[in-house]
């Protein structure tokens, strides 16, 4: 069982928003997706997708969209990302994979996920407010900075000797999502969010003992990235 990630796929087969408006990079992008995906992954693998699934505005509109991730190999584990707004409790979205037999597709919300003897951690992340952030951002900061810990809590408490943490925004140094990491024992963490010029000062590779990396499918070219054997 090998496992990988690839973020920020921003399918749209129900909803009129196509990507190429962003650059002639997202051309044929779902096309490309599948062919990549299905010539790297087999089907006892696990993808990670850190968020932006689906333009859908509600579950009912992300039919196609989830239905084109199920059809691919491998069992996927789909974290929030800003621009899911269809998003529900976890439990309405079980409910959802169950009704529609999507049964190769996990929700990582207020919980963990092992596989093989790896802990899938994670949250949605927020910005890291600054000295003039507004009460809302930092309110939501410290949501999700629960959330993760929440989350490392569960998969500290498995048998499983590694922790990955999956995020939609960015951590930047300094931040509390890194600190949490580093008291549970993180070992990678990946995250999406960063398009375009954006990407360019991204924090990659190895910082405070953990291995960065950005997932977004436009940066990796819609290829998923192997995270490990």
């Amino acid at each position: 069982m090998a496992l990988y990630a690839l973020s920020d796929l921003h399918l749209c087969f129900s909803v009129d928003k196509p990507m190429d408006v962003f650059g002639d990079q997202w051309k044929d992008y779902p096309a490309r997706i599948e062919e990549n995906w299905r010539k790297t992954v087999k089907p006892e693998d696990t993808v990670l997708i850190a968020g932006d699934i689906s333009w859908a505005t509600y579950i009912s509109q992300a039919h196609d969209d989830f239905a084109f991730i199920h059809a691919l190999p491998g069992t996927k584990i789909v974290s929030k990302g800003n621009h899911d707004y269809w998003w529900e409790t976890v439990s309405k979205l079980n409910q959802y994979l169950l009704a529609e037999g999507f049964t190769s597709i996990r929700f990582l919300h207020n919980n963990c996920f092992a596989a093989g003897d790896v802990a899938i951690c994670g949250a949605k992340g927020y910005i890291t407010p600054d000295v003039g952030a507004s009460d809302e951002d930092r309110k939501f900061y410290a949501r999700e900075l629960a959330r993760l810990e929440l989350s490392l809590q569960m998969g500290q408490k498995t048998a499983c000797g590694t922790r990955i943490a999956m995020l939609h925004y960015p951590p930047v140094p300094g931040s509390g999502f890194i600190d949490l990491m580093k008291r549970y024992g993180v070992s990678t963490c990946i995250y999406g969010h960063l398009h375009g010029h954006a990407a360019n000062g991204a924090l990659q590779g190895l910082h405070e003992g953990i291995d960065f990396r950005l997932t977004a499918a436009d940066y990796l070219r819609f290829q998923p990235i192997k995270l490990m054997d």
